[in-house]
């Protein structure tokens, strides 16, 4: 099963930042829509922001923008979430997934290549 692994998490206090990463040595990401989802403890998973292929077009969730930015870098086959302004409430372990179908945050379901996820926390 082809994998894709991120980085970048870790502890911040509330009002910092992080930049998590997205990226595969196995396939190459340029054909995939990439999606970010994260999971609080005793929570569904919910989608936070998605890009298509191209990096033409983005999506994300209410409760992250003005905060969060996607980008990517296809020539470095990754994918980033950069995420300012970090509340409590953003706690949660990220994960990232690919799909070659459009970016959507609704069907995570649709995503066939995940990745274990990082700890995001945000404590004083």
């Amino acid at each position: 099963q082809l994998q894709l692994v991120e980085s970048g998490g870790g502890l911040v206090q509330p009002g910092g930042s992080l930049r998590l990463s997205c990226e595969t040595s196995e396939f190459n990401l340029d054909s995939y829509a990439i999606g970010w989802f994260r999971q609080a403890p005793g929570k569904q998973r919910e989608g936070v922001s998605c890009i298509s292929s191209s990096g033409g077009s983005t999506d994300y969730a209410d409760s992250v923008k003005g905060r969060f930015t996607i980008s990517r870098d296809n020539a470095q086959n990754t994918v980033y979430l950069q995420m300012n302004s970090l509340k409590p409430e953003d706690t949660a372990v990220y994960y990232c997934a690919a799909v070659q179908l459009v970016c959507t945050l609704s069907r995570p379901g649709w995503y066939y290549y995940w990745g274990q996820g990082t700890q995001v926390t945000v404590s004083s």
